[in-house]
């Protein structure tokens, strides 16, 4: 079997992967993650998620790399992991009510037949309407900035949620495993 590498820092990524029960290692790749100039955002997200792999064939010329990037936005407002409380805060309040998608990249590189599978998912989401002192309380509950979009949908933020809509309930977090896996068999990994 090749060698399995995540080319991400993400702790929910690296989650998500282990769930597939197939050993792997990770490596954070160096990429920058600004938006080209006019680039719509599931462009960003499809091109980033190669970048990532790429950044890392060199330190493995002969393994499977994963490279992924999430980008949440709603119309055309784009939303990013917050950063700071403040941040976090502007961003729920602005979300409020709204339909948001989350458009999740994903590639498989091999990084010896140079062969990669680029995928995209998009996650359609609707916030609920948010009273002030609901967001007061689920910052005060949740590490919600290091995530974009502020809402951690696969802990306390579901309660700010009225519905989710994808192929994949994984690529809400951030790795579509549904499509992971179809890439890995289609190299040849064997998964139930």
């Amino acid at each position: 079997m090749p060698q399995l590498i995540l080319a991400s820092t993400s702790p929910y990524r690296r989650e998500l992967l282990g769930r597939l029960q197939i050993p792997f290692q990770v490596c954070a790749p160096a990429t920058d993650e600004t938006p080209l100039p006019d680039e719509p955002p599931v462009a960003t997200a499809e091109r980033l998620a190669v970048a990532k792999a790429a950044a890392v064939v060199e330190s493995f010329p002969e393994a499977l790399i994963i490279g992924s990037d999430q980008v949440a936005f709603c119309g055309t407002q784009r939303f990013g992991k917050p950063g700071s409380r403040d941040n976090a805060w502007e961003q729920l309040r602005s979300l409020s009510g709204q339909i948001v998608v989350f458009h999740t990249g994903l590639c498989l590189l091999n990084s010896k037949s140079n062969r990669s599978h680029v995928r995209g998912v998009a996650t359609e989401v609707r916030f609920r309407e948010l009273a002030d002192s609901e967001i007061q309380r689920y910052l005060d509950k949740e590490d919600a900035l290091n995530c974009a979009g502020s809402a951690r949908s696969e802990a306390l933020g579901i309660s700010l949620l009225e519905w989710m809509r994808s192929d994949d309930p994984t690529a809400l977090v951030g790795l579509p495993l549904i499509a992971l896996a179809e890439m890995l068999r289609a190299e040849g990994l064997a998964l139930p």
